[in-house]
């Protein structure tokens, strides 16, 4: 009897820590996986690297029909929305913080008067910025890079434009805020120009150069871009001609990938948003940039133009 009950009672213990060393492990797997799961910009940035179908949508300036351009409230709704990636500018105030705001001057988008570089931080944290084609201000103020990427971080692609003047300090922040890798930096300048002053940024950061592909020596700058290797070269065209497809076939056949802004018909030889949207003529738009085989589209109308990229299967991350 002491012995059946001493053999009953081991077999129990056994059983029980089993089941403790099971469900210890489940559990240790549970938070690993979570842990270890991909973010959203981190699958984002999968997509744009290695899935040739999927068509980026990037919003120029944030969702500035909405909230004020280049404001944290512009870049909230497009997290909202499902856009990939924000695009924004930057200036730099007399006492050294990056902000971001497109024009050196703070007239059109702010309360306040004059140029950026000359009001340090703390005068600027007295202004509100501006809605879109509107004299009225806002609650919002003006935000750092800084606060802009950490809104960001995790969530959404960031394209930084305006910023080669700071490439050095921008690489600071991405590094300190941890967002190094869902940032794309660009430029328009000539590569060896770029490597000169900037080899260190663009070795360890995803660089996209800015090419006007219509331009009578388009196809030698794309040449000596595509040195670079990038992911994306920006493509700018007033015109449309035989030439501009070469250069497009060019880019496509180096395995780098096509960006094409639609947010005004200057830059995508009028197959632009407002065709798309005013005079609802999105296959005219839209649809033609695809057609060139862009898979990254700049975009003053994200929501809509996400709507017809899913309409026609381009437009689900992996």
């Amino acid at each position: 009897m002491y012995i059946g009950t001493t053999l009953n009672k081991d077999i129990t213990t056994h059983q029980s820590y089993k089941m403790k060393k099971t469900l210890f492990l489940l559990l240790s797997l549970l938070v690993a996986g979570q842990v270890w799961a991909e973010s959203r910009a981190e699958k984002l940035r999968d997509n744009l690297l290695h899935n040739p179908k999927y068509v980026t949508v990037v919003a120029h300036r944030g969702d500035w029909r909405s909230a004020p351009e280049n404001s944290l409230q512009a870049f909230q709704n497009c997290i909202d929305m499902g856009v990939d990636m924000i695009e924004l500018d930057l200036q730099r105030t007399s006492d050294g913080v990056l902000v971001v705001m497109h024009d050196r001057t703070l007239d059109r988008c702010s309360n306040g008067k004059g140029k950026i570089s000359d009001h340090t931080y703390a005068e600027l944290q007295q202004l509100y910025l501006k809605p879109q084609h509107a004299a009225s201000i806002t609650r919002h103020k003006i935000p750092t890079l800084e606060e802009a990427l950490l809104l960001c971080k995790d969530k959404i692609m960031v394209n930084i434009d305006k910023g080669y003047d700071y490439f050095q300090e921008v690489y600071e922040i991405m590094e300190r805020t941890g967002t190094t890798q869902q940032v794309i930096i660009k430029s328009g300048h000539a590569p060896e120009k770029v490597l000169r002053e900037n080899a260190d940024v663009v070795k360890n950061t995803i660089y996209m150069p800015i090419v006007q592909v219509d331009a009578p020596n388009a196809r030698e700058v794309i040449e000596a871009n595509l040195a670079l290797h990038p992911v994306a070269i920006e493509c700018c065209l007033k015109t449309y001609n035989a030439d501009v497809e070469a250069r497009f076939q060019q880019i496509r056949d180096a395995g780098v990938k096509v960006w094409i802004n639609s947010i005004w018909g200057s830059l995508c030889a009028y197959h632009d948003d407002d065709r798309a949207v005013e005079m609802n003529e999105p296959d005219e738009a839209w649809g033609w940039i695809l057609d060139r085989g862009a898979t990254l589209i700049q975009s003053d109308r994200p929501g809509p133009l996400i709507q017809y990229l899913k309409k026609h299967k381009k437009h689900k991350l992996k």
